[in-house]
């Protein structure tokens, strides 16, 4: 009786753990993405350095954890400083005020260091991911000085809708797997059904705005699917390393970029989106003169 007491109990109080991590990181969550300014960007920098932090202590060596503890934790620290150099310098500055050159070696060096510290076979996936980060963060950023509260809302709401209805359409209906070596839970059922949401979500987005972007639309299920390969991105990379989360950082959640997966491979779309924009956007300048 007290035995099967105390299991009852142990089960609440992993449920009450991760209701409490979950409010609070959703509430930390969407603090950063509605905020601006030098709060966002600091935010950011933070973001960036717990992932790094993730990030170096997947690709390093597992098999010796005190190194590998330590290596992660230098390059955390010096992914998140480099950000906020990167970020807020320029910022305070004025984009005339510094060496542009000097802010990109500063995001180099965190690279540099992750790479001596990983394991020969995981040292291109710890640079690809480690661009991704930078990427992501830099998709949230662009996001919200062009389109807004309404753009960060869609993109945002966009990963959640099609997350919630992809899950339920692949309990309900089954069917292919999606990619079974990487993902063996996901199907083409909640592939589709997440894309069928992302369009719905964009008509509520517009209709509820007035904005009249209805080129969100086509759009969303593009942000659907960036969100999803990002899903699958770092469960490949776990399957890699052999393990079951990125980190312990937020209790009965595992870690940060466990959380920000989906939601980190939508706005590096927003971000590359925004780069060939504006590199559209040269070319025509450069073709007019």
């Amino acid at each position: 009786m007290t035995g099967g007491g105390d299991k009852t109990g142990g089960q609440w109080g992993d449920l009450r753990t991760r209701v409490v991590s979950g409010v609070i990181l959703a509430a930390l969550g969407v603090g950063l993405l509605v905020s601006s300014g030098a709060v966002m960007r600091a935010g950011l920098s933070v973001l960036v350095g717990l992932m790094a932090w993730e990030l170096a202590r997947l690709t390093g060596h597992l098999d010796q954890p005190d190194r590998n503890e330590r290596h992660a934790l230098l390059i955390g620290v010096v992914a998140g400083l480099a950000s906020a150099v990167f970020l807020l310098v320029p910022m305070l500055t004025g984009p005339d005020g510094v060496s542009w050159a000097v802010l990109w070696v500063a995001l180099l060096v965190p690279i540099i260091l992750g790479w001596v510290g990983s394991v020969p076979r995981n040292r291109w996936p710890f640079v690809l991911f480690m661009l991704g980060i930078y990427g992501a963060a830099y998709g949230i950023l662009v996001t919200r000085q062009i389109g807004g509260l309404n753009w960060i809302f869609w993109v945002a709401g966009t990963v959640v809708v099609s997350d919630v209805l992809g899950y339920f359409a692949g309990r309900t209906f089954g069917g292919p797997k999606f990619w079974p070596a990487i993902s063996p839970k996901k199907t083409w059922s909640g592939t589709i059904a997440g894309w069928f949401g992302a369009v719905i979500w964009a008509l509520i987005m517009v209709r509820a705005t007035g904005s009249g972007d209805w080129w969100m639309l086509a759009a969303g299920p593009l942000i659907a699917f960036a969100g999803q390969m990002g899903d699958i991105a770092e469960s490949w990379l776990k399957r890699r390393v052999g393990v079951k989360d990125s980190s312990n950082l937020i209790p009965g959640h595992g870690g940060v970029l466990d959380r920000f997966d989906a939601m980190s491979g939508a706005f590096l779309l927003m971000g590359v989106g925004s780069l060939l924009f504006l590199a559209l956007l040269y070319l025509d300048v450069v073709a007019v003169s």
